[in-house]
């Protein structure tokens, strides 16, 4: 009997990864719905575009700063991992990993949903080590950095406050999203160890979602959908860590 074909599937299809019986598999559901070869068709040539901007990029060795924040922030290897995947796989990322069966959802949806944990733990990855400069609007201008956020996302943003469970803001900043702009608060506890809250906005804000959890490396991911926001809250933590975190940070966002 053929399982059904999953996000990671694709994605394996897309980067030449998947044995040749499952390719078959896979070459006859694409082949099933045009849009469907058009879907991961559009997948490849992005990672293509990405892979060839970035070739010269990827060349360059490491530099200092980033080579001594691994020195002194542990467990750091499968961080740089991360943030090394996050350039060279970016335009794979979208879908990838969580292996949801397609036509469960809308495609607005199952997009949204695969690719927030691996977009959450990609940017955690890369900003999470930084000693000098982890965040771009800091703790002490709180009130400013919810108004510009609020202002670039164009919708309100909220900022959960994790003191109550050992953790300080940090600051946040702006990111881009494959959905327009997007946004990371920073956490960090007296251990030094940093927690990560991700958010994009979606176009459809009806649906919302129950937790949900992924494992991307040694970074946690509880991530969730509520109106119009997707929520990731990212940590090298565990599962039973993260979730209190996580409860906290939804209650104070959505009570």
């Amino acid at each position: 009997m053929r399982h059904p074909i999953c996000e990671d599937d694709l994605h394996a299809w897309v980067d030449g990864r998947l044995g040749a019986a499952r390719r078959g598999e896979v070459n006859t559901w694409l082949a099933e719905d045009p849009s469907r070869i058009e879907r991961v068709e559009a997948w490849r040539s992005n990672a293509e575009a990405l892979r060839s901007g970035y070739a010269a990029l990827l060349e360059e060795p490491i530099p200092a700063r980033l080579r001594a924040a691994v020195v002194r922030r542990k467990p750091l290897p499968a961080l740089r991992f991360a943030a090394m995947v996050a350039w060279t796989t970016l335009g794979t990322l979208t879908g990838a990993g969580l292996g949801y069966h397609l036509g469960q959802s809308g495609s607005s949806d199952v997009d949204t949903l695969a690719s927030l944990p691996h977009r959450a733990a990609v940017a955690h990855a890369v900003y999470a080590p930084e000693i000098r400069h982890p965040v771009e609007v800091s703790a002490d201008q709180e009130q400013h950095l919810v108004a510009w956020l609020t202002k670039r996302l164009g919708a309100p943003v909220k900022l959960p406050d994790l003191h109550d469970q050992g953790f300080a803001l940090l600051g946040g900043r702006l990111l881009p999203t494959p959905d327009g702009p997007g946004a990371q608060f920073m956490y960090e506890n007296d251990g030094g160890r940093r927690l990560t809250l991700y958010l994009s906005v979606r176009d459809d804000g009806a649906a919302t979602t129950a937790f949900r959890y992924a494992q991307q490396g040694d970074v946690g991911v509880f991530y969730w959908v509520d109106g119009r926001f997707a929520y990731a809250l990212s940590g090298q933590f565990g599962r039973d860590t993260l979730l209190p975190l996580a409860n906290s940070v939804y209650h104070q966002i959505s009570p």
